[in-house]
């Protein structure tokens, strides 16, 4: 079975195009402003059109307030709110009713207590998202789009109420070897398919579309 691919932090319109025909099933907008993909809401407005019905436009935010996200909803069209910081359940629960949109929990991952606090969130999140915890020596690190993968053993034979995506350092040298370690069978991709922090490649992301398909 193919392996859908969320492409994330795109942020230009030869991303939107190389994701769209790619047939990625997802696309991420970023609004956390450290992020170099991050987006302005005025920006994602200027890209949303281009993405057709039926993938999944993702807004990310980290530890946002009620008036970021709303800001950002009232420019550009969302389907989805990817929360990426430390949010707890209880907020989790509070901004999905407050926007009425799915919302995906980003849990980072070093070891297996991480991956047993996905737990918590079962009853209030649409989706899962398992992104690698970036060591503390690591300076400069994001809540997400390092660069960096975790140790995929620790999702081998996992499963949930709730579906979930793969995240964390993946590139076309080690889709193949993640997919197979984990079952995953949604992938979220950032860092792996730019030339430089924040800019994208058309190719790298066709080559990596092209790969998950053929998984």
């Amino acid at each position: 079975m193919p392996v859908k691919v969320k492409i994330c932090g795109v942020n230009s319109p030869a991303a939107v195009a190389a994701a769209v025909s790619g047939g990625a099933s997802h696309l991420g907008f970023n609004f956390y402003p450290p992020s170099p993909r991050a987006l302005k809401p005025a920006g994602a407005a200027a890209l949303a059109p281009a993405v057709p019905k039926g993938i999944v436009k993702v807004g990310l935010f980290v530890d946002a307030d009620d008036e970021t996200i709303e800001a950002v909803l009232k420019e550009a069209s969302l389907d989805m709110l990817q929360l990426h910081g430390d949010e707890t359940p209880r907020r989790v629960k509070e901004l999905r009713r407050r926007f009425g949109l799915p919302v995906m929990k980003a849990l980072r991952i070093a070891s297996a207590v991480d991956i047993a606090a996905a737990d918590e969130y079962l009853p209030v999140a649409d989706w899962l998202l398992f992104d690698a915890k970036p060591p503390a020596s690591m300076k400069g690190a994001l809540p997400g789009g390092n660069a960096i993968s975790f140790d995929w053993a620790l999702l081998a034979g996992r499963r949930w109420t709730r579906p979930w995506m793969l995240s964390g350092g993946l590139n076309v040298g080690n889709l193949a070897a993640a997919v197979a370690a984990t079952k995953a069978t949604h992938v979220d991709v950032s860092s792996g398919v730019e030339d430089s922090p924040g800019r994208k490649s058309p190719a790298k992301i066709g080559a990596f579309l092209k790969l998950a398909a053929a998984l």
